[in-house]
């Protein structure tokens, strides 16, 4: 299992890049993150800040080197690391620079995947223990407790052995991801606007691997003999 990194899920590790060698920023950039956008007219007033140390935020007078753009910057899907890109790990990338500038954006992205091993095994699961798998569509516009809430209400309203229960949890998620069409476009709750990317869900049930011996679930490679 695997999580969606944005510029926002890992503002600590590039704000500590950052700190560490303040040359890949050039003259345009900080590292520091501010609540609001920092103007001239902020100049010597105290505002909330955060460094790469700092889960919350502290008070801080603004200087004039407040006034450069922030490393991370945007909400949401609008996040960008250096004004320029969305995401923060991949490969590739190499001659990627700032627009108009010598920065190179590389030394930020990291070509490293952080993924978690669940072992079915370790636990005893019921039809209602399920993995949602969903691309940016889905997880752009819903949180982790969102889609879980959706997903319960729907396994409930189904009979424990209905498979069908499953399909309909996934098509619920997209349902929520793109919301309702109003005058304003797709909205979602709260009046926020539905998910603008592709959205493809897929509710899992963990439970269906107990039927299977350990032997069976791996898929490991071994060598095949000629007489196979």
């Amino acid at each position: 299992m695997s999580y969606d990194f944005t510029p926002l899920t890992e503002r600590r590790r590039l704000q500590a890049i950052a700190k560490q060698k303040p040359e890949l920023l050039g003259n345009d950039f900080t590292s520091l993150e501010y609540q609001k956008r920092v103007q001239r007219k902020d100049l010597g007033k105290m505002l909330l800040f955060r460094d790469s140390n700092m889960s919350g935020w502290a008070l801080k007078r603004i200087t004039e080197d407040d006034l450069k753009f922030p490393l991370v910057f945007g909400e949401g899907k609008r996040a960008r690391v250096l004004a320029t890109i969305g995401v923060t790990r991949g490969f590739g990338d190499h001659d990627l620079k700032v627009c108009g500038t010598d920065i190179y954006i590389k030394p930020f992205l990291s070509p490293a995947p952080d993924v978690q091993v669940y072992n079915l095994f370790e636990y005893d699961h019921s039809e209602n223990d399920v993995l949602i798998m969903g691309t940016d569509g889905l997880w752009d516009v819903l949180s982790n407790e969102q889609a879980a809430t959706v997903v319960n209400e729907v396994l409930e309203s189904f009979p424990a052995n209905d498979y069908k229960r499953y399909a309909s949890a996934a098509q619920e998620l997209v349902m929520a991801a793109r919301g309702v069409l109003r005058e304003k476009g797709w909205r979602i709750h709260e009046d926020k606007p539905g998910s603008g990317d592709d959205i493809t869900v897929y509710v899992i049930p963990l439970c269906r691997h107990q039927n299977m011996s350990r032997e069976n679930s791996f898929t490991e490679s071994r060598e095949v003999s000629p007489s196979e």
